[in-house]
């Protein structure tokens, strides 16, 4: 098996990438799509965060507030430290399930968007950093998500910077330009993961 780390800064455009990773065969493991899975009502997660930070923070259906526990960790980060401390564990040993569910001659394309923040690097076999310009970034995010520039700025400050990424990166997959531009340099980092994968088994 080959795994694979995949991040970008927000708005680089990691989720084009991944989706057409995926797409092409590969296992795709959403890290922030099992960091809702693992807090859903009924699952062990959200028990453990209603323990930490009280029931206001389900809605009236029982589920996580999002946007009210969002407000509380945001801004304190030893809050933060905490919710971290319990979705994290969660988050890696479901990630760890579904690599080995993949089997031994997969390509498994882990989509981390705090890769770069949280060290991750050493746990994959090769990085692919998605990369975009910082000017693109915000275009994007106020054009496309709807942001306030203001808001768009404090996400984008609050990750890792372009350089840290880049640092870490194996393989870089330059998203500046149109959609159109992306697909041909996905299919060859594609080819080229194929082919690392042949060599593992060689």
């Amino acid at each position: 098996m080959l795994s694979v780390g995949l991040t970008g800064g927000i708005g680089a455009g990691k989720s084009e990438v991944s989706g057409l990773l995926s797409s092409y065969g590969a296992v795709l493991i959403d890290s922030d799509r099992i960091a809702r899975e693992v807090v859903e009502p009924g699952a062990p997660g959200l028990a453990a965060v209603v323990e930490a930070f009280g029931p206001e923070i389900l809605t009236e259906q029982g589920a996580l507030d999002r946007p009210k526990l969002g407000g509380l960790v945001f801004t304190d980060p030893e809050r933060l430290k905490v919710l971290n401390g319990i979705v994290h564990p969660l988050v890696r040993e479901r990630s760890a399930q579904l690599a080995a569910d993949a089997g031994p001659h997969a390509i498994v394309v882990n989509d981390v968007p705090l890769l770069t923040e949280n060290g991750l690097a050493p746990l994959y076999d090769l990085v692919i950093v998605v990369d975009a310009a910082p000017a693109t970034q915000l275009d994007r995010l106020v054009r496309l998500r709807g942001m306030t520039e203001d808001e768009a700025r404090a996400r984008m400050a609050a990750q890792a910077t372009r350089e840290q990424r880049l640092a870490i990166a194996d393989l870089v997959i330059d998203n500046d330009g149109p959609l159109e531009a992306l697909e041909p340099q996905v299919a060859k980092v594609w080819a080229d993961l194929l082919e690392r994968e042949r060599s593992r088994r060689g």
